[in-house]
């Protein structure tokens, strides 16, 4: 059995639709479904279970044993970055980990958990050292704190502990986010709404719209989280991005072009950048992937010229 946290939320239900393509069903998801819109994300999924997040925990905590278990892809979270209860997120995100850190340690089942690249702040370096780790919210430091964790105790683990730091992650099945989802999603809804589509102006010495971010679309996200389901000897922490920033005027470009062959029409508006997001925006992310190379990863990234339109036409399909 392969367990995912989150298996109902972005990435997770990603991760168990790549499960199904390799006939793998065998799958225990475990989840928060608060919001039952989530529960479309694996409408079309093959699962063996479902459990309550909470019930999860209990029984990891009771050390209750689920029978056996190849692997644990551990994506949920609380992953608002504007939730400043550090109470709710270092429970859900830091004490929640820990506690399934010691169960799978203790059995040796391989744990790939989700990191984020936010634990950078306002960089400008993103390579995976403590040097260049400076969060600015709840939900990076929750995340950042986890990394610490394991690295005190890295040395002394017998099994397969992987730490993933997403960066911008876009693509299928995001739509419960809502504010929090990709800005390639809400090109989508803008292009729907009005064909024209809204960017800040510069900021930070950037032109209008050209601030840079290391935009990843979710199925690469999921190729990488199963190269290392196959290859249980690769241990640490990586960054998962591209390795190539991009312009958001770049996605907003490579979203029209595809509009304009679907249904023509289209441009883009400069709106005034936010004045309470000056000097806390991430006007340049780009992530080092040397280590998750130097590991063995091969496997090509796809740039927002590809993965935007693949993406539109999902969700198109689906409007």
């Amino acid at each position: 059995m392969i367990i995912v946290t989150g298996g109902a939320g972005f990435i997770g239900s990603n991760i168990v639709q790549g499960l199904n393509a390799r006939g793998i069903t065998d799958i225990l998801v475990v989840d928060d479904l608060t919001d039952g819109h989530k529960c479309l994300n694996l409408a079309d999924a093959d699962i063996r279970d479902y459990i309550d997040k909470d019930d999860f925990l209990r029984r990891v905590e009771a050390n209750d044993d689920f029978g056996p278990v190849e692997a644990i892809f551990h994506e949920g979270a609380c992953s608002s970055t504007t939730e400043w209860d550090g109470r709710f997120v270092m429970a859900v995100n830091y004490e929640y980990t820990k506690a399934l850190l010691a169960w799978a340690v203790a059995r040796k089942v391989p744990l790939l958990y989700a990191s984020s690249a936010s634990v950078y702040g306002m960089g400008p370096t993103f390579r995976e050292s403590r040097e260049f780790e400076r969060p600015l919210n709840m939900y990076a430091y929750s995340k950042f704190l986890f990394d610490c964790h394991l690295r005190r105790f890295a040395a002394g683990i017998d099994s397969q502990v992987v730490g993933l730091r997403y960066f911008n992650v876009y693509g299928p099945r995001e739509q419960h986010k809502g504010s929090m989802a990709s800005v390639a999603y809400h090109f989508h809804n803008q292009l729907n709404d009005s064909g024209r589509l809204r960017l800040f102006e510069g900021a930070d010495g950037y032109g209008p719209g050209e601030q840079q971010r290391d935009f990843i679309h979710v199925d690469d996200v999921v190729a990488v989280n199963l190269w290392l389901l196959d290859n249980p000897g690769v241990r640490g922490i990586f960054n998962v991005g591209t390795g190539r920033a991009q312009s958001f005027n770049e996605v907003a470009h490579a979203a029209l072009s595809w509009h304009k062959g679907s249904a023509g029409g289209g441009g883009i508006d400069y709106i005034a950048f936010p004045e309470h997001l000056r000097g806390r925006y991430q006007s340049y992310t780009q992530a080092d992937i040397t280590a998750l190379r130097q590991a063995g990863y091969e496997g090509e990234f796809m740039p927002v010229e590809i993965g935007v339109p693949r993406y539109l036409e999902w969700l198109a399909l689906r409007d």
